[in-house]
Formats: structure tokens, sequence, C-alpha cells
């Protein structure tokens, strides 16, 4: 039976998917999908999905951010910017932007209010923290990832040099995508309809760190990763160390 992965980035409103057969890597499909649950309940049944989105929410935020947050941002140096902290899950719920900030600086040590970018995503947090909740067996195959940390250690733990919405930039991140193993024929590939080019490129940053998941090599961040109320890791989930070769070619035309 064939082993598939998948990795997901928001899009546009729904789902940025790249699916791969770990065993043939010549066989893979990337789609727009419009729900999490649509990935995990596809024919390929994924084993292993790594999604650019929030995953554990704890009840209260000490210093600014989840412990993943800060770790990421650790890591990340003067690139720390692109990982803007969470609130509290009590604001991510809340009916309205003005009613988030409020929650937020009420349970939040030092306060602060999230980002617009942040509750511009929160319909989003909300879809896979009430799919994780009311199905425990999908624990086991979602994992947090985050694009802009994949390609720091992809690049051997330096900032890239362009932006991703950049020609250069998406240039680069393809070369690193091809260094890190995945198929020419992927790396190379045109997003689907209705979904952003760089969404698509993040979408397989995603795709190479559910690969080091599902073979033991990813990397937690942070290392000690604590739980929320739910029962949800709190936990950013980074590829191998440096560059890798793992699935199919690491070549590119």
């Amino acid at each position: 039976m064939a082993r598939w992965i998948a990795g997901l980035d928001g899009s546009r409103g729904a789902w940025a998917g790249l699916l791969l057969d770990r065993d043939d890597p010549s066989r893979w499909r990337a789609a727009r999908f419009a729900r999490v649950r649509d990935v995990l309940e596809a024919p390929e049944a994924p084993d292993v999905v790594g999604i650019d989105i929030p995953i554990g929410l704890p009840e209260r935020i000490r210093d600014k951010g989840r412990s993943a947050d800060r770790a990421a941002r650790a890591l990340l140096g003067r690139k720390r910017t692109s990982v803007f902290p969470v609130p509290p899950r009590a604001a991510v719920y809340a009916a309205d932007y003005e009613a988030a900030k409020a929650l937020s600086r009420a349970l939040s040590e030092p306060p602060f209010a999230p980002s617009i970018q942040c509750w511009n995503i929160v319909r989003s947090i909300k879809e896979v923290d009430a799919l994780l909740r009311a199905e425990p067996d999908f624990r086991t195959r979602v994992h947090e990832v985050h694009p802009e940390v994949a390609f720091f250690r992809l690049n051997g733990d330096r900032p890239l040099a362009a932006g991703k919405k950049e020609a250069a930039g998406l240039a680069e991140r393809r070369r690193l995508l091809a260094a890190a193993g995945l198929a020419p024929a992927l790396v190379a590939s045109s997003p689907p309809p209705g979904v952003a080019g760089d969404d698509h490129v993040d979408a397989m940053a995603a795709l190479v760190v559910a690969r080091d998941i599902s073979e033991g090599r990813a990397t937690p961040l942070p290392p000690d990763f604590e739980h929320d109320a739910e029962g949800l890791p709190v936990v950013i989930w980074a590829p191998a160390s440096g560059l890798g070769v793992g699935l199919g070619d690491a070549g590119i035309c």
C-alpha cells in the first residue's frame, strides 16, 4: 500500500495542497482544497500532513507568544518578524477583531494584541482547531509547520536573499526544495487553479517537513514542547538540519 504525505498552505480562503507517495516520488498531486478534512479524507489518505497554521492554543500567553512562536523567532534571528505571535484561545474565538484584542490583552503577560495579519487567518485557525478537537485520530497526522522556518533550515540556517513574492525569491526557494530531494517535475510545477504561486511553493516546504516527520528526522521547536488545555501540541516542526536529499532526484532544470 502506498504511503502518502501532504503539505498544506493557506491560499485565498482555501488550502494549497500537495500530496506525494513516499514510495514512488514520481506520483504526486497538486490541488486546491476547500477544507483540511478534504485532504485527510482524500483517496491518498496521507498519514502525515504538514500545515502552515497555528495548532496549539494556550489559555494564557506569556512573553508575547506561544513557546513555539518564541522558539521559531529565536531560530530565525533578524527574520523573526515572519513569525507573528498567536493570541490565547479565547481571543481566537472572539466575535470580532476589537473583542479579540481586548481578550488577548487580558489573557497575556505582558499584554499584547494580535496583529491584523493574525486576525485575517483566524477562520483557518478555528477550522483546524475544531477539526483536531472533534477528531482525535487526526492529531497524529496533522502537524504545524512554518515555511520560512523550513526554508531557513534548508538554507543551512541562513536567511534567504529575497522575499517569496519576488521572482528571485521563488527561484531560490525552488532550488532549496530540489536540493532537499523533491522531484524536479514537482519543484518546477505550476500552481493549480485558484492557488497563488508563492503558496504553492510554501506547500512544497510543508511537504518536505512532512517527509522528515514521517522519517523521524524533523526538529521540534521548542524541543520540550507543551500541550494546550485540549491536549494539542504547541510546536512548530522544522526539517532536518542543513541540505538533505530524500525524495527523488535533487536536480532541477
